[in-house]
């Protein structure tokens, strides 16, 4: 007999092995991915050929796979094909189509397709206004360029109604909005964009000191302003009113009671505002018919259903979507490794995105824009995130991360990182940052945030960090506010401000801040930030132990501010130190934050230590800002403000570099270089590492820009 050559006998090996594999094989290692698409059924399988029509079909397929054991062992992708998903119900997630860290459960678009979940609908059918009535009360010009749409013909009846809301307020779905490619469209309103009309006074007897020595009007007896612009409005009984009633870092929306033109008063309707009537503070009236006045605005009569619309480019052109779902979009209660991957979410008046609970779970690569509350709420949990994604045009604000115990001190490790957010706030304005952090150690990293009309990133709680984020032209419409904000409570301690890129600001009135450590919080490390062209960049309210090291300050004014409020002897000072923030330490494990925090043992000589008899009454003598470091900083330009019960002596200041030679300092284009012969880097500054600030290039964010 002839012996096989080397090459039979390498074949025959081979064909055995595989055979052998495969014997060993279960339906467990098979992979068997799930599709959904637009022309599906949910009546088919489920495979790329046939595939589901509904989300919830495919969720109920995971969910027997399962069972069965039959996911495989890295997990599984449902794959949604490209086109439009109208979401009429929250996609609700529980633990039972939780992955495991190996074998997460995905849910993403395929091979970058286009795929939308609409939490509202397309409208179509704009006609020419044709209603003399309707013409009657729209300007010559206005007439010729509004459209109209019927919405109960197409199938709508649920417009929402308005609701007070804004700062203070809890969040509530918004009225139905009008979107129109790709971007929301403004309430018909006087005066219009970018403009407001002025409270010029109030009714005799009606002012009260607001503790402030401001004299302010009483919310219930209504005010006066200086135009007859109400005149021409036909009909007033669904008539809004959006002002800064008092503060330039407090709005809100209020129904209008009563309206005399002739005067110039209006009354609102409880529940008012959330303080009194400042004179000369700003507002506007909305949802006027007679407003709707120039291209992209827009007015709904509920009565009839007819949709109006001035549009910047013909409306048969582009695409306009009304928001219907008051729910969130994506739902998930107690459930792990989920990811939601590559999708567009979109025209909703509630939130996007709620995860609840579970771990692991992340949102990737997707696209959440035109929302009516919040994009994503992160709520309890551990190790949830949301990456590489862009989150643009909410009602409120962007990312809320709430997690960890600070009854344990132990943290959440929730984040969200490497994502653009542009246009938070539309309807609430104030503290509706673009990232929420509330917690034990929660981290936003690598983010670009801009056209925010209050504050960016707003934090409560400890050891989070914040750190390689670019944050531009924010605090656009308010005052008194940090692009970086915290305040009021000793016991924020062990975060990190760090490395991040804060320049051109805006601000009303006082002006806004860089990183704003308001009412005596304390215990902040900021370190390594570039602030250019800056208000006031590093704001220490009256807190204490804060270090501020190695950041670059160019074109501020000034760079660093200071003051000692707690010192302050009038009421509203003495009882924020005095009742409040003490009560704040009465509320946690003391001892605890102590041991991890010995700094605020030295609050022990102004509170009276744990057990002894509290200090109080005369004996309390306020709480200066002492442990404070500012050091090996630069700055190019004003360096700094101490004031309002503080002097420089208190802190301790050292080894920092200022001058008013701008060639001292880089430009952007370079990262802000300093020369190599600086005198800054005798007294120990470090470079700052300016090219890994901002949005790092991913797979992910090149496939946002694929799907835009």
């Amino acid at each position: 007999m002839r012996r096989p050559d080397n090459y039979s006998v390498n074949l025959i090996a081979f064909i055995f092995l595989y055979f052998l594999i495969m014997l060993s094989c279960t339906d467990k290692d098979k992979r068997a991915d799930l599709f959904i698409a637009t022309n599906g059924d949910d009546n088919n399988p489920g495979t790329i050929e046939k595939p589901f029509l509904t989300p919830e079909r495919a969720r109920d397929a995971v969910r027997e796979m399962k069972k069965t054991g039959r996911l495989h062992s890295k997990g599984l992708t449902v794959w949604f094909r490209g086109g439009d998903y109208p979401i009429v119900k929250t996609l609700e997630f529980s633990d039972e189509d939780s992955g495991t860290p190996a074998a997460p459960v995905i849910w993403q678009s395929y091979n970058n397709e286009k795929v939308r979940f609409l939490g509202g609908q397309v409208i179509n059918g704009f006609q020419p206004v044709r209603d003399e009535s309707v013409l009657s009360r729209l300007g010559k010009d206005a007439g010729k360029m509004i459209v109209v749409a019927d919405l109960r013909s197409q199938g709508i009846n649920d417009y929402g109604i308005l609701k007070s809301r804004g700062f203070a307020r809890p969040t509530a779905p918004a009225h139905g909005e009008l979107f129109f490619n790709n971007r929301p469209m403004t309430l018909a309103r006087w005066p219009d964009e970018g403009q407001y009309e002025h409270i010029a006074k109030f009714p005799a007897g009606a002012g009260s000191d607001d503790g402030h020595g401001t004299t302010m009007g009483d919310l219930t007896a209504g005010f006066f302003f200086d135009s007859d612009r109400p005149s021409g409005w036909k009909n007033t009984e669904n008539i809004w009113i959006h002002g800064y009633w008092a503060y330039d870092w407090a709005n809100s929306y209020e129904r209008v009671a009563e309206i005399n033109h002739i005067k110039g008063f209006v009354k609102t309707e409880a529940p008012y505002g959330n303080y009194a009537f400042n004179k000369n503070q700003r507002f506007y009236f909305l949802n006027i018919i007679e407003e709707l006045d120039q291209p992209d605005e827009w007015f709904l009569d509920d009565k009839t259903g007819m949709l109006y619309f001035w549009p910047s480019s013909p409306a048969d052109q582009g695409e306009a979507l009304f928001s219907l779902l008051e729910q969130p979009v994506i739902k998930t209660v107690d459930a792990s490794y989920i990811t939601i991957e590559g999708i567009i979410i979109e025209a909703t008046r509630g939130n996007a995105i709620e995860i609840s609970g579970g771990e692991g779970n992340r949102i990737t690569g997707c696209a959440i824009r035109n929302i009516g509350n919040w994009g994503v709420i992160i709520s309890g949990g551990k190790n949830n995130g949301i990456e590489s994604c862009d989150i643009t045009d909410t009602g409120d604000g962007g990312i809320s991360l709430e997690g960890g115990d600070r009854m344990t001190l132990t943290p959440a490790n929730h984040f969200v990182e490497n994502c653009k957010f542009q246009r938070q706030g539309r309807w609430s304005k104030c503290y509706v940052p673009s990232i929420l952090l509330t917690g034990v150690g929660l981290r936003a990293t690598n983010n670009l945030i801009f056209d925010h009309p209050h504050c960016a990133i707003l934090f409560t709680g400890n050891d989070h960090l914040i750190e390689f984020n670019d944050i531009h032209h924010v605090a656009l419409e308010t005052g008194d506010v940090g692009a970086i904000y915290t305040g009021r409570d000793y016991s924020f301690r062990g975060n990190r401000i760090c490395n991040n890129y804060i320049h051109e600001t805006g601000g009303v009135g006082m002006g806004s801040m860089g990183v704003y450590m308001d009412d005596c919080v304390s215990g902040t490390e900021v370190s390594g930030n570039i602030f250019y062209r800056v208000h006031w960049a590093m704001f220490i309210g009256g807190g204490r132990d804060h270090k501020v090291e190695n950041n670059l300050f160019v074109e501020c004014e000034p760079a660093v501010r200071a003051d000692g409020r707690g010192l302050d002897t009038k009421p509203v000072w003495r009882n924020m130190v005095g009742k409040f923030m003490r009560a704040r330490l009465d509320s946690i494990p003391l001892e605890l934050y102590r041991q991890k925090y010995p700094e605020m043992k030295t609050l022990d000589k102004y509170y009276g230590a744990p057990g002894e008899e509290p200090i109080t009454g005369a004996s309390f003598n306020g709480i200066p800002p002492e442990g404070n470091m500012i050091i090996r900083n630069v700055c190019i330009g004003k360096w700094s403000d101490i004031t309002w019960h503080a002097d420089a002596a208190i802190f301790d200041i050292h080894d920092n570099f200022f001058t008013k030679d701008r060639d001292q300092a880089g430009t952007p284009e370079n990262g802000f270089r300093l020369p190599d012969d600086s005198p800054a880097f005798k007294r120990g500054f470090e470079q700052i590492p300016f090219e890994k600030i901002g949005i790092q290039p991913d797979n992910e964010r090149k496939q946002l820009e694929i799907l835009r």
